[in-house]
């Protein structure tokens, strides 16, 4: 399996890492980190693992992988899965929160069902997504969401400052949307794809309900997951250690992002 990856994050580092040991098996190779320009962190990271750096749509092409992992943005989302999925090749999106977009998801979905390429939108930090697959089938009333980190996951957010949280020196919880996670996907782009999932899982971005905290009373980013429907209640915590570099993503997101290479075989999947 040939692996193109979008972004020079920990993400990219984490399957770069776990790739060279051989941790998903023979075959399995990195043959490109794609970034915007030469000056981009993927370019470093390219260097270090002396794997060919791709900047543009035609250079990732180029490399001839089967599988693109996108793990930089949900504008790498728009420029790239479309033209992938085209062409043939599967790709795994991390930033599913773009797919807010119904346009841009029935694009990609169409894309893939037109050439048999996957498209595969993880579970990321949340778990569960099984159980509310198998009762929507039955019938479920509600499906919600709280997102708590701590305070220091939520900085530099341009939605968040507009608010004027204090970020630092919180005492107590802060609640910084409630809403539809249709609302909330374009305001916490980094931070919230996994309501994406949830959503696309279950039963639209429309109707499910998320809610976003920053909560300085916490170390883990925290995850509370509530259904109700004809099956029975289902409520779902998750306390995610964040990621080393990154605070504002679950380390559990990244394995994710592993583990879907392992699990991706229909055209179409969307959590576990």
């Amino acid at each position: 399996m040939r692996v193109a990856i979008i972004g020079g994050g920990s993400i990219a580092r984490l399957f770069l890492d776990h790739i060279r040991r051989g941790d998903l098996g023979e075959g399995v190779e990195v043959v490109a980190i794609a970034g915007r320009s030469a000056g981009s962190r993927g370019k470093s990271l390219a260097d270090e693992y002396g794997v060919a750096f791709a900047s543009g749509l035609a250079a990732v092409l180029a490399q001839r992988p089967d599988v693109v992992v996108e793990a930089a943005s949900h504008e790498a989302v728009r420029e790239y899965a479309e033209p992938l999925l085209s062409s043939g090749v599967a790709v795994i999106v991390l930033s599913g929160g773009a797919l807010h977009d119904d346009a841009l998801r029935g694009s990609l979905e169409s894309a893939a069902r037109r050439t048999g390429a996957l498209l595969y939108v993880p579970s990321g930090g949340i778990g569960g997504l099984d159980a509310l697959k198998a009762a929507c089938i039955a019938g479920v009333d509600e499906v919600g969401i709280t997102v708590s980190k701590p305070p220091q996951a939520w900085k530099n957010i341009a939605y968040v400052e507009k608010l004027g949280v204090a970020l630092d020196g919180m005492t107590e919880p802060r609640t910084l949307y409630e809403g539809p996670a249709r609302g909330g996907m374009p305001l916490f782009p980094a931070n919230v794809n996994i309501a994406a999932a949830l959503s696309m899982a279950g039963i639209g971005f429309d109707r499910t309900r998320l809610r976003v905290v920053a909560d300085p009373g916490i170390t883990h980013n925290t995850h509370l997951i509530e259904i109700r429907g004809r099956t029975g209640n289902i409520t779902i915590k998750l306390e995610n250690v964040p990621a080393p570099d990154n605070p504002k993503t679950a380390w559990l997101a990244c394995y994710s992002a592993l583990a879907a290479l392992k699990l991706a075989k229909s055209p179409i999947r969307y959590g576990t």
